[in-house]
């Protein structure tokens, strides 16, 4: 490479040699050799043509650089100039400054996405318009893949509602909406926070009767596993001291009533601990049509029982044992509630979407007065002559678990409705 100085200065002065020459052998008649200097002046204008060039195309070779974020490149001199190699290493230290920025930024959004995909709280960016630009994987599970904001949301913006009720799903959802104006690039945008307030409540509901199961239940066996015991020693002592003793024979009759009924109350509380002891699902790919196959075998001496399964179900992602405890459980209460009914029906029907599974069970029963209707899903609630309260208990929390929803609609004389809804 040449001095880009010396170069500049060489081609200037050449020009003003040669453009005098060539007037010098002009006025002397000297045609020829002024037609030369003509043609060498013409060569010398396209060197420096190609000079300047080579700069433009250096430069341009950063921009292009710059415009494609492709900022690894870095800057060469077309000249050995000093001021040239300086102003390349200066442009070099330019683009690696904007390079670690850069990176340092795509760092943070990346972080920042990541914290707000792992929390549960529905958060999305949307325009004035209701055009969405952002939003985590909560907002996608809740709202779908959608570009434009629910008209129930965008209302409820606009009327600075705190709640919004979606009424879009299968199972209406009632979020609790906080929103908060930005702008970016000089627009306005809405920072929108979304919580299912219905599946908030349902949950903390279920964790507070943990909790008291949990409490009653220690407190309950660890006073009868004594009663039991000391039941069982005094009884073999009644029978060895006073075998042929009136008396002695009455107080082992009244310890084996004792031991019996603490033994059925240990069993009793021990069926209600059920409820704190239900693993996390451990899912699996489930095919939805064998899986109804072995619940339609367990019942196979029910004719009225029936299955409505569309041919091409994707396969289920859930805990095959739970989701058969639920469905089993279920399809019984739906055929007991049938026992006295002529035409006894009970339907079970799945649809899928790319984003949901629904499954109902319906039944055309005595159906379920409506104060009992909000008290079903109730630990320990049962209106059956023996029954525990847990059954539907336990199958809502197993819903719950699987990220679903459970509800039911119901008309005395006429039948019920439950509605099992999932995220696909």
């Amino acid at each position: 490479m040449k001095s880009y100085a010396s170069s500049l200065v060489l081609h200037i002065l050449s020009l003003v040699l040669l453009a005098a020459s060539g007037v010098y052998a002009a006025m002397h008649g000297l045609w020829f050799c002024a037609a030369a200097s003509a043609g060498v002046i013409a060569g010398i204008g396209i060197s420096l043509y190609r000079m300047q060039t080579r700069q433009v195309q250096t430069m341009k070779r950063i921009v292009d650089c710059m415009k494609n974020n492709d900022l690894s490149q870095l800057a060469c001199p077309a000249f050995s100039d000093r001021n040239m190699q300086m102003l390349a290493e200066d442009l070099s230290a330019a683009l690696k400054t904007i390079r670690t920025h850069l990176n340092e930024e795509e760092t943070k959004h990346q972080y920042y996405e990541s914290l707000l995909n792992r929390v549960d709280t529905a958060v999305l960016v949307c325009c004035e318009n209701g055009r969405m630009e952002w939003m985590n994987k909560a907002a996608q599970k809740l709202l779908g893949n959608c570009n434009i904001l629910p008209e129930e949301i965008s209302g409820a913006l606009k009327n600075q509602q705190a709640v919004a009720r979606l009424q879009s799903r299968p199972i209406p959802a009632e979020l609790a909406v906080t929103a908060t104006q930005i702008q970016l690039k000089g627009k306005t945008f809405w920072l929108v926070s979304l919580k299912n307030i219905h599946t908030a409540l349902e949950q903390t509901e279920m964790e507070a009767w943990q909790k008291l199961i949990r409490v009653l239940t220690h407190e309950i066996m660890n006073s009868i596993t004594p009663i039991i015991s000391l039941a069982d020693t005094l009884s073999e002592r009644s029978v060895t001291d006073s075998a042929d003793n009136f008396t002695g024979r009455q107080m082992q009759q009244g310890l084996q009533v004792i031991r019996r009924r603490s033994k059925s109350l240990l069993e009793f509380v021990e069926n209600y601990r059920k409820l704190t002891r239900i693993a996390p699902p451990a899912k699996t790919d489930i095919d939805v049509h064998d899986f109804f196959n072995g619940l339609q075998q367990l019942f196979a001496g029910k004719p009225f029982l029936s299955f409505k399964l569309p041919d091409n179900l994707p396969r289920w992602k859930a805990d095959r044992g739970q989701m058969e405890q639920v469905f089993i459980n279920l399809i019984k209460n739906a055929l007991e509630a049938c026992e006295h009914t002529a035409d006894a029906s009970v339907c079970i029907s799945v649809s899928a979407t790319g984003k949901e599974w629904n499954f109902q069970v319906t039944d055309n029963g005595e159906g379920i007065l409506p104060e009992v209707t909000e008290r079903i899903f109730v630990p320990f609630f049962t209106t059956k002559s023996g029954g525990s309260g847990i059954g539907l208990a336990i199958c809502k929390q197993i819903v719950l678990l699987h990220g679903g929803q459970i509800s039911v609609e119901s008309q005395p004389n006429k039948g019920s409705r439950f509605i099992l809804s999932f995220p696909a």
